[in-house]
C-alpha cells in the first residue's frame, strides 16, 4: 500500500484520481471526492483567515451530517488539531473538555448549540462558536476559493503532527484526552483497509455516530483510503438499517451489539430478508456468541467482531478469510502487536491465562493531553501500551476480553472477572441484562453486586444467586442483586458501571 503521513494526504489522492466518484450520501444528497474536497478546502481558508493557527484546536459538538466531514477535512487543511464531543455530553464534560483543551473555536448545531451557551461564561480559551448551516456558511464564504486547488496551503500533515485529542469515557473520573497523530491514523486506516479487503468498489451503510472511533476513524477514514463509498445516516434505526439493506448496494455494515440484537428483532417482525453482504462488523461493546448465531441463522453472514480503543483505534480482528471465533476478538492487524500480562508482575501470562492487554505499533497514540504521569505510566519502557482490559489469548492467537482491569473484583483474596459473572447470570431464565461490579466489603474486602433487567417480572433475587451457586464457585455468585428498569449506557452501548455503583448506593 502507497506510502501517506495522513488521512487529508491519502483523501486529497482520492480526489485527484477519481474526482467525479460518488464519495458521500447523507439525507439524499451526494457528494463526489471532488466536491467535499472544495468544500472542505473552503472551511479550511476560513479557519486560517479567521486567525486559526497551526496545532491549535477546533472542537467539533455536533451531529453526523456532511458538515461534520467538511469541518473535519477542513480543520485539517488549515493545520488545525480537531477534538471530538460527544454530542450527549452536557455541562460538566463541556466545561471539561473545551477547557482542558484549549479549543479556540468550536463548530456546533441547532441542538446541541443550547447547551454550548450555557457554560460558554465558563470557556477560557473558546473565541467562536460556528454553527452549521446558514452560519456556517456565511463563515466559508469570507473567503474567495480558488475553483479547483486542493493542495492545503501550509503543505500536507506530517506523520508526527497530532491530528485528534479523543477523550476516554471516562469510566473512573474525568475523561483524559488522548492525542493521536496523523502517522497513527494513516497506520491504522491501510492495516483495516489491508485486513477487511477493503477496496475502491464498496459502499458502506453507517450510522454510527462520527463523534465516535468506530464511526469516524473505522468506517470514514477506511472509506477514504480505500476510495471507496458510504451512505452516512444521522442515526441508527432498526427499521431504516433493516430497509436500506432491503435495497441492496451496499457491501459492508458496521455497528455495535446493541444495533444487531435490534436488526435481529427486526427480522423476527418481517419476511422478507436483505442479501448476505460482503462485511459485517461489530465492535464497541462484548458481542454474545448467541447474537452471533442467531444472526448467522437469520441473515446468512457471520459478524466480525474487532477490538479497539480511544487511545489506539483498531488493535485486533477475526479474520475476513478464517475462522471467525464467536466470543473472541481475533488476532493483531498488519504490522501490530498485542500481548496478556500478568497484573501484578507484568510478566507475560500462560495461553489462555487471564491478565492485561498490552498493544504496540504505529497506531499507538502519543499521549494523554496535560497528562504526563498518567502518560508515563501507561507506557512501559518498551513502548507496549496497557489498555487496561483484562483478557486471554489462545494457543493460536485468538483473543478474548475479560472486562477492565480496573472492574476486576478481587473479594477475599480471590479474582472475580465481571464479564464470567455476567454470562451466567445472562443464561438464568427470566434475566434480560446483566452488569456485574464489586462494592466495598468489610470483611472480604469487596463483594460481588449484579444489576438485572428482568424479562420475567417474577424473578427473585434469592432465585438468581441460586442458578449462580450451581454455575461458579461459590466465591463468585453475586451476594446482592439488585433489578433495575434499564442499565445506563453511553452512545455506543457500553454500561457505564461507575453509574450503576452510585445508583445501588444510594
Amino acid at each position: 500500500m502507497q506510502h501517506m503521513n495522513s488521512i487529508l494526504e491519502a483523501f486529497i489522492r482520492q480526489a485527484e484520481r477519481t474526482p467525479d466518484k460518488r464519495c458521500v450520501i447523507f439525507g439524499g444528497r451526494t457528494l463526489s471526492y471532488a466536491e467535499l474536497a472544495f468544500a472542505a478546502r473552503g472551511f479550511g481558508r476560513a479557519l486560517t483567515s479567521w486567525g486559526l493557527k497551526p496545532g491549535e484546536g477546533v472542537a467539533l459538538f455536533l451531529e453526523n451530517s456532511i458538515d461534520f466531514l467538511v469541518a473535519y477535512l477542513g480543520s485539517w487543511w488549515a493545520g488545525g488539531t480537531v477534538i471530538l464531543v460527544n454530542t450527549a455530553y452536557r455541562q460538566v464534560e463541556l466545561r471539561h473538555i473545551l477547557n482542558d483543551s484549549s479549543a479556540r473555536i468550536c463548530i456546533t448545531g441547532d441542538a446541541q448549540r443550547p447547551e454550548l451557551d450555557r457554560v460558554r461564561d465558563d470557556l477560557r480559551a473558546l473565541e467562536r462558536i460556528v454553527e452549521t448551516g446558514d452560519d456556517m456558511q456565511r463563515f466559508i464564504e469570507t473567503q474567495h476559493v480558488p475553483a479547483r486547488e486542493i493542495v492545503p496551503e501550509l503543505g500536507l500533515p506530517r506523520a508526527d503532527a497530532l491530528a485528534v485529542i479523543g477523550y476516554t469515557s471516562g469510566t473512573t473520573g474525568q475523561s483524559k484526552g488522548a492525542m493521536l497523530l496523523h502517522g497513527n491514523l494513516i497506520a491504522n486506516a491501510q492495516a483495516v483497509c489491508a485486513a477487511w479487503h477493503w477496496t475502491q468498489a464498496d459502499h458502506l451503510l453507517n450510522m454510527l455516530p462520527l463523534f465516535h472511533t468506530h464511526g469516524l476513524m473505522v468506517g470514514m477514514h477506511g472509506t477514504w483510503v480505500a476510495g471507496s463509498s458510504v451512505e452516512l445516516h444521522r442515526k441508527f434505526g432498526a427499521a431504516t438499517a433493516y430497509e436500506r439493506l432491503l435495497g441492496g448496494g451496499f457491501s459492508m455494515f458496521f455497528g455495535v451489539p446493541t444495533m444487531y440484537t435490534r436488526l435481529i428483532h427486526e427480522a423476527h417482525v418481517r419476511k422478507e430478508r436483505p442479501k448476505p453482504i460482503r462485511l459485517f462488523v461489530s465492535g464497541s461493546a462484548p458481542l454474545s456468541p448467541d447474537t452471533f448465531a442467531e444472526f448467522e441463522t437469520l441473515f446468512g453472514q457471520k459478524i466480525l467482531e474487532r477490538y479497539g480503543m480511544t487511545e489506539t483505534v483498531m488493535n485486533t480482528t477475526n479474520p475476513y478469510s478464517g475462522e471467525r471465533r464467536p466470543g473472541t476478538v481475533g488476532l493483531p492487524f498488519p504490522g501490530q502487536e498485542a500481548r496478556v500480562v500478568d497484573v501484578r508482575t507484568r510478566r507475560l501470562v500462560a495461553p489462555g491465562a487471564v491478565g492485561e492487554i498490552e498493544v504496540r505499533g504505529p497506531h499507538v497514540f502519543a499521549g494523554y493531553l496535560n497528562q504526563p504521569t498518567a502518560t508515563a505510566d501507561s507506557f512501559d519502557a518498551e513502548g507496549w501500551f496497557k489498555t487496561g482490559d483484562l483478557g486471554c489469548i489462545s494457543s493460536d492467537g485468538y483473543l478474548t476480553i475479560s472486562g477492565r482491569a480496573k472492574e476486576l473484583i478481587i473479594t477475599g483474596g480471590y479474582n472475580v472477572y465481571p464479564r464470567e459473572v455476567e454470562d451466567v447470570l445472562l443464561r438464568c431464565p427470566g434475566v434480560a441484562e446483566a452488569a456485574v461490579f464489586g462494592l466495598p466489603d468489610a470483611e472480604f474486602g469487596e463483594c460481588v453486586c449484579a444489576a438485572l433487567v428482568r424479562s420475567d417480572p417474577g424473578l427473585s433475587a434469592p432465585a438468581v444467586i441460586a442458578f449462580c451457586k450451581e454455575q461458579l464457585a461459590g466465591y463468585k455468585k453475586p451476594r446482592h442483586v439488585a433489578f433495575v428498569e434499564a442499565l445506563p449506557r453511553n452512545a455506543l452501548g457500553k454500561v457505564q458501571k461507575h453509574l450503576l455503583v452510585k445508583m445501588i448506593q444510594t
